[in-house]
């Protein structure tokens, strides 16, 4: 080698040194560090999206740049999570993302892992920030705050809900109270209206509250899933939210479940502690993977409500074999009960059978595939020609659906 390269080469080693001297002083020498912290919720909602935050703070005399690993729990299978930014000297940053749980249960939270990174760029120091926590993963609650803020400000049809007219009267006249957004003007007293020089409306209650179940299949046909939620945990969610209406609107709520035996147990009350027990319950709410015995079912409902219910019974069914070995019990509670079936399409067999079939064998699975989507309305139409009230739903549309069925069976004072 040429004296003048060796030079250089030399010369830029001792530069190279000199800067890796000084990036390891400035990271581990100096007095400031790394500050970090996880926001965590008191627990997350089952297949809605979750905000999780955490604050980084430099306490460094000089910008760093950041790498931010966070270790989620093992359940969303995210190995490659991390995010990189730069904070200024002094200064903290909150940062968010969003996690999406589909199963019930608890989640663990792991450290908090922090490399900051200096202005030279040649070294990082790593913080590790022990912030260990379990989070509870309940069925969906913030669905359950969305419908209630909506019914709140009136805008519950941005969402599919059907403004239903009462038919009949079967509300009684409470008081006379000043009208706020969202009351029905067809309620106003024209009379105190006059007299006050502000629009008054005549508030009513419903007569008798009527008890309210939500009847769960947990046998193994709830396990099908879709998009990540299996049936059983789509049932769950739509019962949160329907126990909810039903109380706003003077009635009782309550649920149970079944396969082989009768589970879960709530019995329909009006009380201020009915939604956090019916929370609760749904929460420990499991399939076994059992063959559901709709003759148990049959035989608790004769023996345990004595008052006629409305049962929001939510099953699924494949073929017509399937509703016929079931269908004595269906018409025996329904001689007793406003009985409601709801059960599922099946959504994959729909964008299947839409496809263009290319070869022999793909037309021939897409007919099969109609075949079940058809005869998933022949079901629709057996249940209804014995009188029973039916609702065949995309998993996705089930709380939407449920909510509607409800509100039309109570305008016609069915139950």
């Amino acid at each position: 080698m040429e004296p003048k390269l060796f030079g250089v080469m030399k010369l830029l080693f001792f530069v190279f040194a000199i800067l890796l001297i000084t990036d390891l002083l400035l990271l581990f020498a100096s007095k400031g560090k790394i500050e970090g912290k996880r926001r965590l919720p008191d627990k997350l909602s089952n297949g809605d999206n979750n905000p999780i935050q955490f604050q980084i703070t430099n306490t460094y005399l000089f910008q760093v740049a950041v790498k931010i690993i966070d270790e989620i729990p093992f359940q969303f299978q995210k190995r490659d999570f991390g995010l990189t930014s730069s904070i200024a000297s002094g200064n903290g940053k909150t940062y968010e993302y969003q996690l999406r749980p589909t199963e019930r249960g608890v989640y663990s939270f792991g450290s908090l892992i922090v490399f900051a990174i200096s202005p030279i760029g040649l070294l990082g120091r790593k913080f590790t920030f022990d912030q260990a926590q379990e989070v509870p993963v309940y069925p969906s609650f913030l669905q359950l705050q969305k419908y209630d803020l909506l019914a709140a400000t009136n805008r519950l049809h941005e969402y599919g809900l059907k403004k239903i007219r009462r038919i009949g009267h079967t509300m009684e006249f409470e008081q006379i109270k000043e009208y706020v957004l969202g009351d029905d003007i067809r309620n106003i007293n024209w009379k105190a209206t006059a007299k006050r020089g502000q629009l008054m409306v005549n508030q009513y209650q419903d007569e008798k509250s009527q008890p309210i179940y939500s009847v769960i299949d947990k046998g193994r046909v709830m396990k099908m899933p879709f998009e990540g939620l299996t049936l059983l945990d789509y049932a769950i969610n739509a019962t949160l939210v329907i126990s909810n209406i039903a109380l706003k609107k003077h009635d009782k709520a309550g649920m149970f479940a079944f396969s082989n035996k009768i589970e879960n147990r709530v019995v329909a009350e009006r009380r201020s502690s009915q939604m956090n027990l019916i929370l609760e319950t749904l929460y420990n709410l499991e399939t076994n993977f059992i063959e559901s015995d709709f003759s148990r079912l049959y035989v608790d409902v004769k023996r345990n409500l004595n008052q006629r219910s409305l049962l929001l019974l939510y099953t699924n069914f494949e073929t017509l074999d399937a509703l016929h070995r079931q269908l004595p019990y269906l018409l025996a509670m329904a001689k007793q009960h406003l009985l409601v079936v709801i059960f599922f399409e099946n959504t994959e067999l729909h964008v299947f059978a839409n496809k263009r079939a290319e070869t022999v064998p793909q037309l021939f699975e897409q007919t099969i595939a109609e075949k079940f989507i058809y005869e998933k309305k022949l079901i629709v139409n057996e249940l209804r020609k014995h009188g029973i009230q039916t609702i065949l739903t995309k998993p996705e549309n089930l709380t939407v659906n449920t909510i509607n069925k409800y509100l039309e069976l109570k305008a016609r004072g069915l139950f």
